[in-house]
């Protein structure tokens, strides 16, 4: 926690300029002057000030309300606001439930998609693939057909250790279980699997990952030191459910995959607006412990691989060829700076989008996303290390052969239907020091 509140400090530092004086004649609330004070922000930092609609903030009850005014919605999909209390668990993996992500598969079944190791239901054998036939006696499969979220939330229930849930499971075996389970609170694990696969063109590494929160830094260290214990030659990476996180963390994870002879050098470049172009500047790979040494990277992606995820892509392109396996990414070539509010004890996290990102080589701009070198649809029938998975078998594919598989139709498309447990925002966090 105190890590935290540090980071945090920073951030309202660069406020103390932003915030007004309220006269002692009026009487406002904690929303509206975190209202106005957002109303400073945008109108100094945000990246696309020049283009927002011109609002009159006292229109808007609170921040929340504001922002959404004042976006330039041609680009912005990302800026958002959140309560402190949200941004401390979601940067420790502090969470609430029962620590999956259900997705509806091509025969209509609903699946898990997701599941942490930490899950009241990991503990149970539940794993990535198992169907999910009927949540409290009802069948979910008309609720995901109908992208009803209300509904799913509803039935699932608040993220409370209070509340417990029935689910009815058919096994890999094809047997059903019933298995009843008490929402629980635990840290997630944002390293969901690192393991190697013995092919024929040599010892790969296979890193499936979630998020880049600091917490990920320990997990990181220890998945490529066995990576490196291991010698591998080549790096598969999923990230297709990763939205995004902390560019510190991005920068730890790229310096490992960049080996030790990039440390040092240009990594990606920030631009803000102009005027903020005091804050321009390049992060650096890294020295770290332990750094690979291989010659091919593939990475697998979907619609949800977003911000910090394409960036470790398009930062990495002026080393490796780097292959993707999957569907379109999200498109997200921007970041955000976290401003708090109030300086002491915050109440509120803004985080406007403040600055664009590009590699070593100028590439950024990737409005419309990276399109997969082979479109794939994501497999949740089979779990992440089924080699029968469609997007990790086509990875292999790739690397025994030099080449993607001219087989399947799949040329990309509207994401299939997921529900998680975590909140959506995708996020390419940075802590500007004042």
């Amino acid at each position: 926690m105190k890590k935290f509140a540090f980071l945090l400090f920073f951030l309202a530092v660069g406020l103390i300029s932003c915030k007004k004086d309220v006269s002692p004649a009026t009487t406002q609330t904690v929303d509206e002057i975190a209202r106005d004070t957002l109303y400073s922000v945008m109108n100094r930092y945000y990246f696309w000030y020049k283009l927002m609609p011109v609002v009159v903030e006292t229109n808007y009850k609170d921040p929340y309300t504001l922002l959404d005014a004042m976006e330039y919605k041609t680009l912005d999909r990302w800026s958002f606001a959140q309560t402190y209390d949200q941004y401390v668990a979601q940067n420790t993996g502090a969470f609430v439930g029962h620590g999956i992500s259900l997705g509806l598969d091509p025969f209509n079944q609903v699946r898990i998609a997701q599941i942490y190791h930490y899950s009241p239901l990991y503990s149970l054998g539940v794993r990535r693939g198992w169907i999910v036939k009927k949540l409290n006696g009802t069948d979910l499969a008309p609720i995901f057909l109908a992208n009803d979220a209300a509904a799913y939330n509803q039935l699932i229930g608040a993220s409370s250790t209070s509340v417990t849930n029935t689910f009815l499971f058919q096994t890999p075996a094809g047997k059903d279980s019933t298995i009843i389970s008490t929402k629980a609170s635990f840290t997630l694990n944002t390293v969901i699997l690192a393991d190697t696969l013995h092919l024929k063109s040599g010892i790969t590494g296979h890193l499936v990952f979630d998020e880049f929160i600091p917490p990920s830094v320990q997990e990181l260290q220890s998945a490529f030191t066995y990576f490196s214990q291991n010698n591998i030659t080549d790096l598969i990476v999923d990230l297709r459910y990763n939205g995004g996180g902390d560019l510190n963390v991005l920068t730890n994870m790229a310096s490992y995959v960049a080996g030790s002879s990039k440390f040092n050098t240009t990594f990606l470049t920030l631009t803000f607006n102009d005027k903020n172009t005091a804050s321009n500047q390049s992060f650096n790979f890294t020295s770290v412990s332990g750094p690979l040494s291989i010659s091919r990277l593939v990475v697998i992606t979907t619609r949800g691989t977003a911000s910090a995820s394409e960036d470790f892509i398009n930062g990495l392109k002026p080393i490796f060829d780097v292959k993707t396996i999957g569907d379109t990414t999200n498109g997200k070539p921007v970041g955000m700076v976290g401003f708090a509010y109030p300086r002491n004890q915050p109440v509120y996290l803004f985080w406007p989008i403040t600055f664009s990102l590009v590699n070593s080589t100028g590439q950024g701009a990737f409005y419309d996303g990276f399109a997969p070198d082979k479109y794939v649809p994501d497999d949740i029938t089979h779990d992440w290390n089924d080699r029968n998975e469609a997007c990790l078998k086509e990875a292999i594919y790739y690397l025994e052969n030099g080449t993607v598989s001219s087989k399947g139709l799949y040329v990309g498309g509207k994401p299939s239907v997921k529900f998680d447990e975590k909140s959506a925002k995708n996020n390419n966090a940075y802590i500007l020091k004042k």
